[in-house]
C-alpha cells in the first residue's frame, strides 16, 4: 500500500513511520503544520506543531529512507478546531479538541488529501489497535491501558477505519521509547507534548480570556444568592472546584463546586458535590464506529480521555443516543464526548448535550 505517515515529531509517530516501512508499505511522511506562529520553539513538553518538532520529523524520516513533507494546514485547523473550541466555551460547554482535531483534521483533512493524491491510508502514532474480523475493521484498545487513546479515535467512522493504521496499539510506551533507541532516532527519550497543543502553557482561562475579553459576571448558588464574582462564565466547567474565589461560604462550610454555566446570563451556578453526580447522558452527532447499535445494547461508556470506563446501557435514535450509567459519575459537562465500547471494541461516540439523573439504577 501507498501510505502517508503522520509525522508529529514525537517519538511515537517515528516509530509507526518506521513499523510501516517495515512492514512493506511505500511510506511518504508527512508533518502537518497546525501552528500560525510555527517559528516559536517548545520550550517544554507542552505543545507541538513547531519548528522545532518538524525538524525532528524531519530527522526521522531521512533516518528510515522516506520521503518527507510539510503540509500546511494551519488554517483549516483554526477553522475546525480552534474556533470550534472557543465556540463551545462562549456557549457554555467544555469540547475536547484532541477529537475534533481527529475527526476534521487527521482523518478528515489529512486522509482526503493523501486519498486524493493517490495514496492508500494513514498511519498514525496512536495508541490503539485495528483488529480484522469478518471482513470488518474494528477499533480496539491498545495493550498499554496507561497509553491507551482509543477514547480519541472514537469519533472515525467505518470508512475512515478501512484506510487507517496504527501500528502501536500492541506494544508499551516503554517498549517504542527502547526501540527508538534502537533504531537511532534521536526523538528517543523526547517528551510527549500533553494537554491542549495550541495552549501551549496550560492555562486555558487565561487563553480565552486574551480571545474574548474579561466578561465580568455574578456567582450563584442554587438559591440564586449571589455568592461571588467571575471575569468570564467561559472559563468555568461543570464539576470545577478550584479557582472559583466565593466571597460567601456555605453556613455550614461545606466545598462547593461549579454544577452550571449559563452563558444567556454569564452566570456560574456553584453547588455541593452530591449535586454533580449523574447517572443519564444525552448525546448527539453521533459517529459509529461499524454499524450502529441497534435497540438497547450493554456497553461501557467513557466519558474523558483518561477516565474510567462504566457499565452502561445505551438507545440510538437517528443521530442522538441515550446512555444510562450502573452507577452515578460527577463533573460531566455538555461539550464533552461519551465513547461506548463492548469490552475493548469501540462502538462510537457521541457529543454530550445534557445530563439527568434517575431514581433507579440500571440493573446489572
Amino acid at each position: 500500500m501507498r501510505v502517508v505517515a503522520a509525522m508529529s515529531g514525537g517519538v511515537d509517530s517515528a516509530v509507526a513511520a518506521a513499523r510501516m516501512v517495515d512492514a512493506g508499505h511505500e511510506v511518504v511522511g508527512v508533518h502537518l503544520a497546525l501552528s500560525q506562529s510555527a517559528a516559536t520553539l517548545r520550550e517544554s513538553a507542552r505543545g507541538c506543531c513547531t519548528i522545532e518538532d518538524a525538524g525532528d520529523a524531519r530527522r526521522v524520516a531521512d533516518k528510515v529512507g522516506i520521503p518527507f513533507y510539510v503540509w500546511d494546514m494551519a488554517q483549516r485547523f483554526q477553522e475546525d478546531v480552534v474556533a470550534d473550541f472557543v465556540a463551545e466555551y462562549t456557549a457554555g460547554r467544555t469540547p475536547n479538541p484532541c477529537l475534533r482535531c481527529n475527526e476534521r483534521i487527521k482523518f478528515a483533512a489529512l486522509l482526503d488529501k493523501a486519498l486524493a493524491l493517490g495514496f492508500d491510508a494513514v498511519a498514525t502514532g496512536h495508541y490503539a489497535q485495528i483488529v480484522e474480523r469478518d471482513g470488518r475493521r474494528e477499533l480496539h484498545r491498545a495493550v498499554d491501558m496507561a497509553k491507551d487513546q482509543s477514547y480519541v479515535l472514537g469519533v472515525l467512522d467505518a470508512d475512515q477505519l478501512a484506510r487507517s493504521f496504527f501500528p502501536l496499539g500492541d506494544t508499551t510506551k516503554p517498549q517504542i521509547r527502547q526501540e527508538a533507541a534502537e533504531r537511532g532516532f534521536s526523538v528517543a527519550k523526547k517528551p510527549d507534548s500533553h494537554d491542549i497543543c495550541f495552549i501551549a502553557d496550560g492555562d486555558t482561562k487565561g487563553w480565552l480570556t486574551r480571545r474574548l475579553g474579561e466578561q465580568p459576571g455574578d456567582i450563584v448558588d442554587t438559591d440564586g444568592e449571589v455568592v461571588g464574582r467571575h471575569e468570564g462564565a467561559f472559563a468555568y466547567t461543570v464539576g470545577q472546584r478550584r479557582g472559583l474565589g466565593l466571597k460567601v461560604p456555605r453556613a455550614d462550610g461545606a466545598r462547593r463546586f461549579v454544577v452550571d454555566v449559563q452563558p444567556s446570563t454569564n452566570t456560574v451556578v456553584v453547588g455541593t458535590e452530591d449535586l454533580l453526580g449523574v447517572d443519564i447522558v444525552r448525546g448527539d452527532h453521533t459517529r459509529w464506529c461499524g454499524p450502529p447499535p441497534a435497540g438497547e445494547v450493554r456497553v461501557g461508556a467513557q466519558l474523558r480521555a483518561h477516565g474510567e470506563e462504566i457499565p452502561a446501557v445505551a438507545t440510538a435514535t437517528g443521530d442522538s443516543v441515550e446512555v444510562r450509567l450502573r452507577q452515578r459519575t460527577r463533573g460531566v459537562s455538555p461539550g464533552q464526548s461519551v465513547v461506548l465500547y463492548d469490552g475493548t471494541r469501540v462502538i462510537g461516540s457521541a457529543t454530550i448535550t445534557g445530563t439527568d439523573r434517575s431514581s433507579a439504577r440500571v440493573a446489572s
